[in-house]
């Protein structure tokens, strides 16, 4: 009940995206149901286990998007105060599951009720029957098959936002839940070990305790005994995580890891393109393999390119535009790179398997555009969530340099440099990659 009271207060641009994700799972569940009437009206398994197994690739979308969704929901997002009432971070876990299954619950539905009336079940067949290969018109629906087919999406979903959002313990927590109790109550143990005049030394821990107080965020003290000055505040991790701009100096990891899989894919794409095969996708599985390799190079190659992005804009004397567009692509490498580079795979992926399908073969077509309509809006539509999260983010960043005088044209040039350099680092290579994977599979 609190889910639904949540979903109907919500705020109207995130109803428009929830009513996105069960669009998604209407699409979804219409592909499902429309493998199980290809099965239910063809003999042969095999085709039909081959339809059903591409409808891995909008499922994986929309449960990838039903996750972006769910974490720029203001509404089970953690605040302080709330575990008193009850809404503790498991809770709201459990709230964006739920919700995130209601709509794909909305979603299934309509696609049941569209699939029924294109077989005739609810009213007279449409387009006079032209739809009947897919549809099994002239058979009895097996309706346990058919709602198990639509359960995989809520299921699917709903637990991909349960992984996603879990509570985590956060790094200074689990780094002290190591630590143990030393020498005379002293907690934690030190790198280098304590000999035992050093730990009872006069004012030894008088200062600890003051450096842990300035550490804390505690005002320092100013006393005048005979210890001297103290020294300058230090700032904790965690309060320099959350200082605008938080901007991470090391790149992150996967760019190699996704330039060797990215390297690999192609290679097996041209080791298909030796051994030839069918005209069709299904009959050339090791192309598939290596396309789905060069997604997952992309994919995990985008992080690392958008932080070098960010490095290469702030090169050569830049003024506060440059800077600031390059220190926030810096800080924010994973959030906006990776689904950036998971829309790059799926273009590249399209542009390959259109020039592996054999044009004349229109035996399921309709399906397949519906497919590739599906996933290509998923994964555009998470990278625009993605970049919403994303300024929700950096709000109190924004407002501190307006506090500070930065002008508005200021701000929105460097979003206009860090869209441009996006788009031209990112669209460049889609080209190259989709260029490349589809040379060695059209020979």
């Amino acid at each position: 009940m609190l889910a639904l009271r949540l979903t109907r207060g919500a705020h109207p641009a995130v109803q428009l995206r929830r009513l996105l994700v069960a669009a998604a799972s209407a699409g979804t569940g219409f592909l499902l149901l429309s493998a199980l009437g290809h099965a239910l009206n063809h003999p042969d398994p095999s085709a039909s286990a081959l339809r059903l197994a591409w409808c891995a690739v909008p499922l994986a979308a929309t449960a990838y998007f039903a996750v972006a969704v769910a974490r720029t929901d203001p509404g089970t997002r953690p605040r302080p105060g709330l575990s008193a009432i009850g809404l503790g971070p498991v809770r709201l876990m459990a709230i964006s599951a739920a919700t995130t299954a209601l709509s794909c619950v909305l979603g299934s539905a309509l696609a049941l009720l569209v699939f029924l009336q294109l077989r005739g079940d609810l009213t007279g067949t449409p387009f006079g029957g032209a739809a009947a290969d897919f549809l099994a018109a002239g058979r009895p629906l097996p309706m346990p098959a058919a709602l198990t087919l639509l359960a995989l999406v809520p299921l699917s979903a709903s637990a991909a936002v349960a992984v996603a959002l879990r509570p985590r313990e956060p790094a200074a927590d689990a780094a002290r839940a190591g630590r143990t109790y030393g020498r005379f109550g002293a907690y934690g143990r030190t790198a280098a070990r304590e000999s035992f005049g050093s730990y009872g030394r006069f004012g030894r821990q008088l200062g600890t305790a003051a450096r842990g107080r300035r550490t804390a965020g505690a005002a320092p003290e100013q006393d005048g005994d005979e210890n001297g000055p103290q020294a300058s505040p230090e700032v904790s991790p965690e309060a320099s995580a959350e200082a605008p701009p938080a901007v991470p100096l090391a790149s992150p990891s996967g760019l190699p890891w996704g330039v060797a899989v990215l390297a690999v894919g192609l290679a097996v794409e041209a080791f298909a393109s030796r051994t030839g095969g069918g005209s069709t996708p299904g009959d050339r599985p090791s192309a598939l393999l290596g396309l789905a390799l060069t997604a997952l190079g992309l994919a995990l190659a985008a992080p690392g390119l958008t932080h070098l992005c960010g490095r290469l804009l702030q090169t050569a004397r830049p003024g506060a535009p440059r800077l600031l567009a390059g220190r926030v692509l810096m800080a924010e490498a994973t959030r906006i790179g990776r689904p950036t580079g998971v829309v790059c795979a799926v273009m590249s992926a399209a542009y390959a398997l259109a020039s592996l399908h054999d044009r004349e073969d229109a035996s399921f077509g309709p399906l397949v555009v519906l497919g590739v309509l599906l996933v290509a809006g998923c994964t555009t539509a998470t990278l625009l969530t993605a970049a919403v999260e994303a300024r929700q983010a950096r709000a109190e960043t924004t407002a501190a340099l307006r506090r500070l005088g930065a002008a508005t044209g200021t701000l929105r040039r460097a979003a206009a440099l860090r869209a441009g350099a996006l788009l031209a680092l990112f669209g460049l290579l889609t080209l190259v990659v989709a260029e490349l994977s589809a040379w060695p599979l059209v020979r």
